[in-house]
């Protein structure tokens, strides 16, 4: 019985006992608690009743119930309508929150919904576009699968729209720029393409954007410098391209901004500077370009600062970082910072606990003090020298000081073990002495384990953390870790798993793993030398194998070994076929010439970093194994082939041994050749081919594929047996400079990669003509494209696209690799290029490595008649301006299409330089562009021209250094319009009106002395 019917049922025994004088005032009493009663039961409120079946479709959608415990018959009911915060109570999800304020308190709308980790699974109902008074929708940690729908743009009210941490495919509808209302949007972790819709920067009061790890490529667009109420953007682990847009800088509230692991080009944009709000500061894997780090001088109220590999040029000394009073985290690793560490200031901070500088060139002696927060310093990577501060011993510090140039001796040891000096630079332990041809560990294992074909492997449960390393007592292999897990205060460095794993008959061997946030190294020590085997053995096993939010992490790193990478954005679970706790084995031959072997684990950034857990990313691996190759054949020799070899060797007597007495001398001599060629260059990966093979592959250094040829040598086409084209340099017998260039050459580009300069692939010792080994360009030189019979239709953008190319790779040999490099030889037969039309800078023969503390060298003059700088070729003064100079001249060359020299012109115009002066005094500096050139962008034509005419100005000191350089022609900074004439211009001007007209111009150039003094060395 109902409460009304028991109510109705009372009153009428009472009525039935009460007087009858009383019946009429009882009644009317009566009828008056009714009506109250009714008035109690009906709802004052309801639901508005399209959202009601909307709500109850989206529900239905993921076969979850419509009445979860806490409602009470209408949606908008009890805790969705009072006080009760949904947002973090797991016993309110999924829930909804109301707002019954509409109609005169009688009808309730639904504004907040939450379907928060709930592994739902299929596409985003369409039923949600009903729901128009949203404005909190939180979908984020599921399985929804689909693209983004483009109706939730017409949920105008949405001020939180999360849809992170799920499998949404796609592009993101431009119609979310409907949303501006919108102040957080979360897309993160999803499986996402394309770029951003510009329309998104009608989101005029968003605040918090977060689309890291989403997919997306592309640049950020123009129309984000309208965000200006922005305080958090998180945009790291996408495909951004461009710059880091300058307008970043005029988004002043910024306070956590994230652009890692992404291939942005550099420079970092001054104008960040104006952000001084920020307290979080994540930058890395800049592509190219030179950054310094004055922009971050007025950060002072950061927290976290990370800038690692971004290729930053400067020195610590350049910011006051004293005034960073709260920095409690700073990475600055893997860039090319110099100089000395500060005295004061930066390890003095109070609150500082991890700094990682490691992967730099800073030089001198440790601090002789630190703060007292310090937990973590990475200073591995670099040249740091002399003796080490009281400070060092504190029990408390991890404290990584591999790969410097400290003396580790008795006197140390009670500070580090012995083995530290085993690691450092030049100083490798056994050099030229063998200690052992394999080993084999368990990455994070604390016992030793035997697989399947008797290899022992070694324990490896050394308690790594954010700057620290482990040498086995024996020194025959060792550990390195640098990196601290981002969020994870207790992030775990070794990861553990009990399942049985796939594709392997070796389980036991990936029950652990060790897990790096940054780059983890192991190395062999010792080693004789010779190929070897390097095997790794990976598993992922963080990530279920199921449809949930937790089986959608991405696990994305480099590998390295021997310093050359052999793969990039590798994952485990993708090279396992999409399969969680499946091995993945990966092999590779690699040369060891100095004793000693390094693998490199790294992390780019890649990855997503939250799943299943906080700091849950990086390189990580299982298992590993070294074994000599010539070990591995012999394994699989039969004894009866021994007893063979014996029985032949016996029978063929003096002729076996005299031939084995001459390979031996030969192969010793080939050897020792080798191993003083590493010891300059430094590159362990440089000796891979064989002279037959060359021979075979250039058919016999065949006239047919002949290339060119210069003072070095003959450049030959060649294939080899797997198909691969490749351009073979011979070094010639009659060249005086040839071996001394030869060394050049291979010092030099085998220490510098960047996509701008021609890639060295290997070289051959064996004969009398060494051999260098490049990757073929099919379009050869520039100045064949451009000034050859079969030269190139080559418009204004492409040449514009060669111009900065050049200077982009310019700008790396003199300011961001890790040596500093001058060219010496830049002009347009240097230059490559691509099947793309990229340009790649050639032939280092010429090249220098350059002191960054001498203002200048001198050296005896070498390089090209009309590319000489003044200051070189009369004094034989070098610094990298003497490129700059010849980059100047191959611009104008490149705008002209002609060379800078051409006897066939009039005497007006035979002198490029002299000809664009003119020209440019006569305001008309566009007549110089190639006539071919029928359409060209005349204000991009003529910075490139200013350009240029600054380049070769008289003094080095007035030429731009080339990071400036590209900064003016992409528009970033202005060139000057009133630009000197160079005194060598004024006096070839002089000299021509001095002689007669019927006068050979070359006689009146060659009285100046800068002319007469060109030498060309070598060619």
């Amino acid at each position: 019985m109902s409460a009304r019917g028991r109510l109705e049922a009372r009153s009428e025994m009472r009525l039935s006992r009460s007087s009858s004088s009383l019946r009429g005032s009882v009644l009317s009493l009566l009828l008056l608690l009714a009506a109250s009663a009714k008035a109690q039961q009906a709802p004052a409120t309801r639901t508005d009743p399209t959202e009601a079946n909307a709500l109850n479709a989206v529900f239905a959608n993921f076969g979850l119930n419509i009445w979860p415990p806490w409602f009470t018959g209408d949606p908008c009911a009890g805790a969705a309508t009072d006080g009760t915060d949904i947002s973090s109570n797991p016993n309110m999800n999924p829930g909804i929150k109301c707002d019954c304020s509409y109609q005169n308190n009688t009808v309730c709308h639904i504004v907040e919904l939450r379907m928060y980790a709930l592994n739902l699974v299929g596409r985003i109902p369409e039923a949600l576009r009903n729901l128009t008074h949203l404005t909190n929708l939180n979908l984020n940690q599921n399985y929804l699968t689909g693209p983004i729908p483009s109706f939730l743009g017409e949920l105008t009210a949405l001020q939180y729209m999360g849809l992170a941490i799920n499998a949404l495919s796609g592009s993101i509808p431009k119609e979310l720029g409907k949303l501006v209302n919108l102040i957080s949007l979360g897309l993160s972790m999803n499986n996402l393409n394309g770029s951003l819709p510009p329309e998104l920067g009608n989101m005029v009061k968003l605040e918090q954007l977060y689309i890291d790890s989403s997919g997306l490529s592309g640049p950020l667009p123009s129309s984000f410098s309208k965000l200006t109420s922005m305080k958090i953007l998180w945009a790291s682990d996408n495909d951004f391209t461009g710059r880091i847009p300058y307008y970043i800088g005029s988004l002043n509230k910024l306070e956590d901004l994230r652009l890692q692991g992404n291939s942005f080009d550099g420079p970092i944009p001054t104008t960040l500077s104006k952000i001084v709000r920020l307290t979080s500061l994540r930058i890395g894997d800049i592509v190219n370009g030179s950054s310094s780090l004055a922009f971050i001088s007025n950060m002072t109220s950061l927290n976290v600062l990370i800038l690692r590999n971004c290729r930053i040029s400067d020195s610590l000394a350049s910011v006051n970082f004293s005034q960073f009073t709260g920095l409690t985290l700073l990475d600055l690793s893997f860039n090319n910072i110099t100089g000395q560490v500060p005295p004061q200031g930066l390890l003095s901070l109070d609150k500082l606990g991890y700094l990682f500088l490691g992967n730099n060139s800073l030089s001198g002696s440790l601090p002789s003090s630190i703060g007292p927060s310090l937990k973590s310093l990475d200073f591995s990577y670099n040249q740091l020298s002399g003796n080490f501060p009281s400070w060092v011993s504190q029990k408390s510090l991890q404290l990584n000081l591999l790969a410097n140039n400290f003396l580790i001796n008795t006197s140390s040891n009670s500070v580090f073990p012995s083995e530290l000096g085993c690691l450092q630079l030049n100083t490798q332990c056994f050099l030229g002495s063998a200690q052992s041809e394999s080993f084999a560990v368990d990455c994070g294992s604390n016992r030793s384990i035997s697989d399947s074909e008797k290899s022992i492997y070694q324990p490896d449960a050394a308690a790594l953390g954010a700057a620290s390393y482990h040498i086995t007592g024996a020194s025959s292999w060792g550990v390195s870790n640098v990196g601290k897990f981002a969020e994870s205060p207790n992030g775990s460095y070794i990861i553990y798993s009990s399942r049985q794993f796939q594709n392997t008959m070796d389980s036991e061997l990936f029950q652990t793993a060790r897990m790096s946030p940054s780059s983890l190294r192991y190395y062999g020590v010792g080693l004789a030398n010779g190929n070897y085997t390097v095997t790794l053995q990976f598993a992922e096993f963080g990530y279920e194998q199921s449809q949930t939010w937790r089986s959608l992490g991405r696990r994305v790193f480099d590998i390295y070994v021997q310093g050359e990478r052999k793969e990039q954005n590798f994952d485990i679970r993708k090279a396992a076929g999409g399969q969680s706790y499946t091995a993945v084995k990966k092999q590779y031959i690699v040369p060891v010439t100095r004793n000693f072997l390094e693998i490199h684990l790294f992390w780019a950034g890649k990855g997503t970093c939250c799943i299943p857990t906080q700091g849950y990313y990086g390189p990580t691996i299982s298992a590993l194994s070294v074994t000599s190759a010539y070990n591995v054949k012999q394994k699989n020799n039969k004894t009866g082939v021994f007893v063979g070899v014996v029985v032949c060797a016996a029978a063929l007597g003096l002729v076996v041994l005299t031939g084995l007495y001459v390979w031996r001398q030969q192969s010793t001599k080939l050897s020792l050749e080798q191993q003083e060629l590493y010891n300059i260059v430094g590159r362990p990966n440089v000796f891979s081919y064989k002279y037959g093979e060359l021979k075979m592959a250039t058919e016999n250094f065949s006239s047919s594929n002949l290339l060119g040829e210069g003072g070095y040598g003959s450049v030959y086409k060649g294939t080899l047996t797997d198909g691969s084209v490749v351009a073979v340099k011979q070094l010639s017998e009659t060249s005086h400079q040839g071996k001394k260039q030869f060394i050049a050459e291979i010092e030099t580009i085998s220490r510098v990669q960047h996509r701008n300069l021609v890639k060295l692939y290997g070289c051959c010792l064996e004969g009398n003509k060494p051999l260098l080994v490049y990757e073929y360009l099919e379009n050869g030189s520039l100045d064949k494209a451009l000034f050859g019979n079969g030269r190139l239709n080559l418009d204004w953008p492409t040449r514009f696209e060669i111009c900065l190319g050049i200077a982009r790779g310019l700008a790396y040999l003199h300011e961001e690799s890790s040596i500093r490099v001058v060219h010496r030889d830049i002009k347009s037969s240097n230059v490559l290029i691509d099947t793309d039309l990229n340009p790649k800078i050639s032939d280092f023969g010429l090249a220098k490595l350059y002191d960054d503390k001498k203002t200048h060298v001198s050296t005896k003059v070498a390089g090209t008649f009309g590319y000489l700088a003044p200051e070189y070729a009369m004094r034989g003064h070098m610094t990298e301006k003497v490129d700059v100079f010849a980059f100047g001249v191959v611009v104008l060359e490149i705008i002209a299409g002609r060379r800078n020299y051409d006897d066939k012109l009039d005497e007006d115009t035979a002198y490029l330089l002299e000809w664009v002066w003119q020209l440019y005094e006569e305001n008309h500096p566009l007549d110089v562009s190639d006539p071919r050139l029928t359409e060209f962008n005349g204000d991009e034509v003529l910075r490139a021209i200013r350009v240029g005419l600054l380049c070769i100005q008289s003094s080095p000191r007035q030429r731009p250094p080339m990071s400036r350089v590209v900064s003016m022609l992409i528009g970033d900074i202005e060139v000057p319009e009133a630009v000197t004439k160079p005194s060598y211009v004024i006096e070839w001007q002089s000299n021509n009106r001095g002689s007669s007209s019927s006068e050979p111009r070359a006689e009146a150039m060659s009285a100046s002395p800068f002319l007469s003094s060109v030498i060309d060395e070598g060619r």
